[in-house]
């Protein structure tokens, strides 16, 4: 029986999807789920298992030899909990034990959601060729991974790199986690549209008030929206340059929903990074989009979890 194959999960604030991937990164079987957030645990649960049970129905699922999770934060990798901001239900919740249970015990293993995109991006995407890297998730959160000196680091608990509860706002809004003022409180997708909303935006006819609806009216020439994606990209751009600083990276690759705004928010973001980081090893630093696309989430949870077992188990030929 060949086992060349590795499940994916992508667990965020919107949507829990899942796949099986092979050795060049390209999802096989797919699966998704809306995630019930506001819902309790084991709906969530429910929604998981259901993804799950979708990838165990397929014929290829006999080859799969281990699954990975990229979850959002924060997690704790060691333990095997997940406690993500946005899923107020699941607090220190044993993701890895239930789905290890679920899917007959094949090894599982977790990181951040941005740990994930890390992974994914520094494998076959705009990271790619760089040792020292940030690569970040902007949508219903604001999540990140770091690449250090050519490998994925996630750190003790699997969330290092998470770069939207940076305070970049001493007396910002209070955020989710705890604190205030943090990079995800001003630059997510949902706070983009709320901001835009409370200072004067006013949505079309279809009544949208996503982040996207902003984007284009941002593109449109509305200057609330452009005046709202300009405040995220400044705390985005505070963020990075507060990591760079620390870690020395030499590109930052956004990726995620917010980052599809394109122009509307990396123009503005490149002009605040030339004010934030003046430091000279940190002037060259790159700011570019993801490449990995929608996908980037399983992809990496699956490339993640081969870098992390491959010490453990036979890597097949071709994974990361």
């Amino acid at each position: 029986m060949h086992t060349d194959l590795v499940a994916a999960l992508d667990v965020g604030g919107t949507k829990i999807a899942g796949a099986l991937v092979d050795g060049s990164g390209r999802p096989l079987v797919r699966a998704r789920r809306a995630t019930p957030a506001r819902e309790g645990a084991e709906t969530v649960m429910g929604a998981v298992t259901a993804v799950l049970a979708e990838l165990r129905g397929s014929p290829l699922w006999e080859r799969v030899w281990a699954l990975g999770i990229g979850s959002a934060g924060p997690v704790d990798a060691a333990a095997g909990t997940v406690s993500p901001v946005n899923v107020p239900g699941w607090r220190d919740f044993p993701l890895v034990e239930r789905v290890s249970r679920a899917i007959g015990g094949l090894p599982v293993e977790l990181v951040g959601d941005g740990v994930a995109v890390a992974a994914a991006e520094h494998w076959q995407g705009a990271a790619r060729g760089y040792d020292n890297a940030l690569c970040m998730v902007v949508s219903t959160g604001v999540g990140g991974g770091l690449v250090l000196g050519g490998e994925l680091y996630v750190g003790p608990t699997g969330n290092s790199g998470h770069i939207g509860h940076i305070c970049v706002e001493l007396n910002g809004d209070p955020c989710p986690c705890g604190s205030r003022g943090c990079v995800e409180s001003i630059a997510s997708g949902p706070n983009i549209a709320r901001r835009a909303l409370a200072d004067g935006w006013c949505p079309g006819p279809d009544g949208d008030t996503s982040a996207a609806a902003v984007a284009m009216a941002a593109h449109a020439g509305d200057p609330v929206a452009v005046t709202s994606f300009e405040r995220a990209a400044r705390a985005l751009a505070a963020g990075i340059a507060a990591t760079a600083a620390l870690v020395e990276i030499e590109i930052a690759v956004i990726g995620g929903g917010v980052a599809g705004a394109g122009e509307v928010l990396f123009a503005p973001l490149r002009r605040a990074l030339r004010e934030y980081a003046t430091l000279s090893y940190v002037q060259r630093l790159t700011v570019v989009p993801a490449r990995s696309g929608a996908d980037a989430g399983l992809v990496g949870a699956a490339a993640a979890a081969v870098r992390l077992h491959s010490g453990r188990a036979p890597v097949p030929s071709g994974m990361v």
